[in-house]
């Protein structure tokens, strides 16, 4: 009974068509997911073939909302999130390449094969980990808006974390702060309905997290995380509010993770008819395929071509990564310590 309603909850906020869609937008939008689908499908395999160790945490199903936010951040506006954490990635504009080598531990790789799946930064992508520890990046991201108060730069920090993470101590000590000093973070819970294996009907009292910040006087929205224009023009009022100096904003976004929370989870706690009735009603990218028909935009023999293109992109990674050197043992000793300028 519990899942039904959230199942239903996922479905229930409808999609809204915010400012008049532009092709080359929505295409945009397309191409982003797509090419973190198509990658994450093939992490997959690369885990299942042992080229990928530890633990690989995959994005599919949320594509919309890490490219539905990316569409209105600034540049210098700072991205941090969880260990799932490759859509984010891409969707920041890193180069696929570097991100892939990095997930097999190549010295090519976005953190030269040290960082793995959950610890790879990109500061030139405006992107702040990728972090293990449930939580631990909220206080962060925190952090960095605390930076961007004290530089008067105008910048804007947008800080993910997911409905287990919402229940951390560390997110409330975050909240209270942010609102207290009027920080300009936007809090972006990416709510895909299970803390690993544990529904979020069993685990929070308070099943609307929009609602987490209002002891704060924080102020929050509940958004269709499946429509990556609803995203979009939600994270735009949000980083709007942030940026005018009127402090915190939550949006929670309703999605669905398909696969089990990491590699090693087969997911027998749910059933195979949940996600497939998530998949044929809600998937983001069918949504945006639709969409674009619908206006159009683009017609069949258009999204084969940018499948194609994707497909190549993610093969030519996947090759990249397999090629490449895995670093030297000596290299266990560099970037430990930062030394001070005398």
């Amino acid at each position: 009974m519990a899942r039904a309603r959230a199942a239903e909850k996922t479905k229930s906020t409808p999609a809204k068509p915010g400012h008049n869609a532009d092709r080359d937008e929505l295409l945009g939008y397309y191409r982003s997911m797509l090419l973190i689908r198509r990658f994450e499908e093939r992490a997959g395999q690369l885990y299942g073939m042992g080229l990928i160790g530890g633990f690989c945490h995959l994005y599919i199903g949320q594509e919309a909302i890490a490219v539905g936010v990316q569409a209105v951040k600034e540049s210098g506006d700072s991205v941090i999130t969880g260990y799932r954490d490759h859509g984010h990635m891409l969707a920041c504009g890193m180069d696929p390449n570097e991100v892939m080598a990095e997930l097999t531990g190549r010295a090519t790789g976005a953190s030269k094969g040290k960082g793995g799946s959950m610890h790879m930064f990109s500061t030139a992508s405006d992107f702040y980990g990728g972090h293990g520890i449930v939580g631990a990046q909220v206080s962060l991201g925190t952090g960095l808006a605390f930076a961007n108060r004290y530089k008067s730069n105008g910048k804007v920090s947008f800080t993910y974390f997911g409905d287990g993470a919402a229940n951390q101590g560390q997110v409330y000590e975050s909240f209270n702060m942010a609102e207290l000093w009027r920080l300009p973070v936007v809090y972006v819970i990416e709510n895909n309905q299970y803390a690993m294996g544990t529904s979020i009907e069993r685990s929070s009292a308070e099943t609307d997290l929009y609602k987490r910040g209002l002891s704060f006087r924080i102020p929050g929205e509940e958004v269709d995380g499946m429509d990556v224009e609803a995203v979009r023009d939600a994270a735009s009022r949000a980083a709007a509010h942030a940026r005018s100096g009127k402090g915190p904003y939550i949006l929670e976004m309703m999605t669905y993770r398909y696969r089990g929370h990491s590699m090693s989870d087969p997911a027998k706690y749910r059933t195979r008819e949940e996600v497939d009735q998530v998949r044929k009603t809600r998937d983001p990218i069918e949504h945006l395929e639709h969409r674009l028909s619908e206006l159009g935009f683009a017609d069949e023999a258009a999204l084969k071509a940018i499948d194609a293109d994707v497909k190549r992109i993610v093969a030519d990674a996947a090759e990249f990564a397999r090629m490449s050197p895995e670093p030297d043992p000596a290299a266990l000793y560099t970037d430990v310590y930062l030394e001070a300028a005398q």
